[in-house]
């Protein structure tokens, strides 16, 4: 089903790779589209600065695509927050050894080179996009690493298994940004494509909002759209309104 408007008192939440770029065989070939910038600056505008990003990506990551997003941003998975545009803050208290868990991973995918290990500063996540079959090699691989770790769990998504910490996730995220000045007493809506994404689109529902699916598969958001393209042709919509 079609989403209705954007609420006027929206607090929006968005997803980033699938949602608002198309996905990439690897999260470093990705392509912005040449609107996009402008677009989340003016809804950030319509909206009070109730715009946030929430990614399973770093927040260092996301900056390099958008520099200039005004909004906040939780980024791997909600294990880091920026409020300000300037400070990331670690929002887990689990000690780990990040540059260790790093080595493990790539020793673990060496003997596959289609395995993509993507670093992060609270985790790793294996990807196996460039050769779907060794999706058991990689959940094999990353639930040794989850035992060697603990305080880390595993995060399932599309052709990829992340590890990062417990207590971290998209809804927990978007939870705490609902909690701060400019978003509370707001309608949430949150977009995303991912299995990552029904636990925050589940959150946003709780609080009397609404989520969005981008894509196929099945889903708890009430409404759905069929891919980036549809969905900012939706945000344009709100935009113009």
């Amino acid at each position: 089903m079609t989403p209705p408007d954007l609420p006027a008192d929206a607090a929006l939440f968005l997803d980033f790779d699938g949602c608002l770029v198309e996905i990439s065989d690897r999260p470093d070939s990705i392509t912005v589209p040449e609107a996009l910038p402008a677009r989340l600056a003016r809804l950030h505008q319509r909206l009070d600065g109730a715009v946030a990003l929430i990614s399973g990506r770093d927040i260092a990551d996301l900056r390099r695509y958008l520099p200039d997003f005004p909004g906040a941003i939780a980024g791997s998975h909600g294990a880091e927050v920026s409020l300000d545009g300037r400070r990331i803050e670690a929002v887990h208290g689990v000690d780990l050894d990040v540059a260790a868990l790093h080595r493990a991973a790539r020793d673990l995918a060496a003997p596959h080179p289609a395995v993509l290990v993507e670093v992060k500063p609270h985790g790793v996540s294996l990807h196996y996009r460039a050769d779907p079959a060794l999706r058991g090699f990689v959940e094999d691989m990353m639930a040794r690493l989850a035992e060697a770790h603990p305080g880390m769990a595993l995060q399932p998504s599309k052709m990829a298994v992340e590890l990062r910490p417990e207590g971290s996730s998209k809804d927990g995220a978007l939870a705490r940004l609902m909690g701060l000045d400019g978003f509370a007493g707001r309608v949430p809506v949150y977009a995303g494509d991912d299995l990552t994404d029904e636990a925050a689109i589940a959150e946003a529902q709780a609080r009397g909002g609404f989520g969005i699916k981008i894509g196929e598969g099945e889903t708890v958001a009430r409404y759905r759209l069929p891919g980036t393209e549809a969905l900012a042709g939706w945000l344009d919509r709100a935009l113009a309104g």
